[in-house]
């Protein structure tokens, strides 16, 4: 990703070789802001009260927080600590969870220093591989877009997506933006339709400032317009993220994605998931046996934005009681594909073991 044609990645480890990185996603696209993670509490903050995001990046935080603990004690005792700790700071995606266990298995033979450069050494690992992930998910999702250029005729493909699955949610690419910056640079017409995202406005705040970094066209949309814009035959396909895929396919994502499904369904537009392996969780057969979290009605009551004298301020819009559940499960039945790293699938695959592998099932 670039930002100001500068190549950064969403999380990196600085030049002392142990503290790390991050954008402070809280204030984007007004100021780009960085933090030096240094110790394990922080990351989990991090994590918890959403300065960095998404579910890749979760993954990647997760992982540098449990390096950062062992860093500073690392007995067996601190490492299940920090592991317990870590991984209830957001319950519903599962990419964490999967990537403390990595971490675990990497680690619980060793003590000592030994234990500690083990712990780098994998979340490294951890960070290229899904720079890699993502990488085949444009390869792999780059096809569609062509097809949708090919029968359009010139027309620009017009994609409508929801939240932020952009490089700013993983270490570099992203999940959806990945086949959309390979379409734009290969010189595809692509417009796209960005959900603002309420309440935290993902969409607006973040995926509008990287398409526009990547000069990719595109407009911000309220949450409710997205039936509207497919009833008038100006949206080609939807393409989104997830936080968690179980096995029927059932997919759970950010709040509001399964009207969009919905929409989509009843007005013949192919919904994409665009997703890299360990979003898959095996262990469930349905959605909804997954735990939804429910954030902080401030997230609702207030919104938060510039004024006219060019500060950000949070202003109150409502005096009522809020709800906030923070994702919602689109039925199987509703998604036309998935796009993994190993390739497009209409259904789930079978668990391999072997997440860059290539899989059967390809259409």
């Amino acid at each position: 990703m670039k930002i100001n044609g500068k190549h950064y990645r969403s999380i990196e480890v600085l030049e002392n070789g142990w503290s790390v990185r991050i954008f402070d996603q809280r204030k984007l696209p007004w100021e780009l802001a960085f933090v030096e993670l240094t110790h394990r509490d922080q990351a989990a903050r991090a994590i918890r009260e959403m300065w960095t995001r998404g579910a890749p990046l979760l993954a990647a935080t997760g992982v540098y927080g449990l390096c950062l603990a062992l860093r500073e004690d690392a007995s067996d005792g601190n490492l299940k600590k920090s592991y317990d700790l870590l991984l209830a700071t957001r319950p519903t995606a599962v990419n964490l969870r999967w990537a403390l266990d990595e971490m675990i298995a990497a680690v619980k033979p060793l003590q000592g220093d030994e234990r500690v450069k083990a712990a780098y050494r994998r979340a490294q690992e951890i960070c290229d591989e899904d720079v890699e992930i993502n990488r085949r998910i444009g390869l792999n999702g780059l096809p569609l877009l062509r097809e949708h250029a090919k029968k359009n005729q010139g027309r620009p493909v017009n994609i409508l997506t929801h939240c932020n699955a952009g490089w700013l949610a993983t270490v570099d690419y992203g999940t959806v933006t990945s086949p959309i910056y390979m379409a734009h640079d290969e010189g595809i017409r692509v417009h796209v339709w960005v959900d603002e995202t309420r309440p935290r406005n993902q969409g607006a705040s973040l995926t509008a400032f990287e398409l526009a970094q990547h000069g990719v066209p595109h407009t911000v949309i309220a949450d409710n317009a997205g039936g509207h814009l497919m009833q008038r035959g100006e949206v080609d396909l939807c393409i989104v993220g997830t936080d968690r895929v179980v096995r029927n396919g059932d997919v759970c994502n950010k709040i509001g994605t399964y009207l969009k499904a919905l929409a989509a369904y009843d007005n013949n537009v192919p919904f994409y998931v665009a997703l890299p392996y360990p979003t898959i969780d095996y262990t469930l057969e349905s959605g909804e046996k997954i735990p939804i979290e429910e954030r902080s009605a401030e997230e609702v009551t207030h919104i938060e934005g510039q004024n006219q004298d060019g500060k950000i301020e949070k202003i109150k819009i409502t005096q009522s009681p809020a709800a906030n559940p923070a994702f919602d499960i689109t039925p199987a039945r509703y998604v036309a594909g998935y796009i993994t790293e190993r390739g497009l699938f209409k259904r789930i695959p079978e668990s391999t073991g072997q997440p860059l592998k290539a899989a059967s099932g390809m259409v």
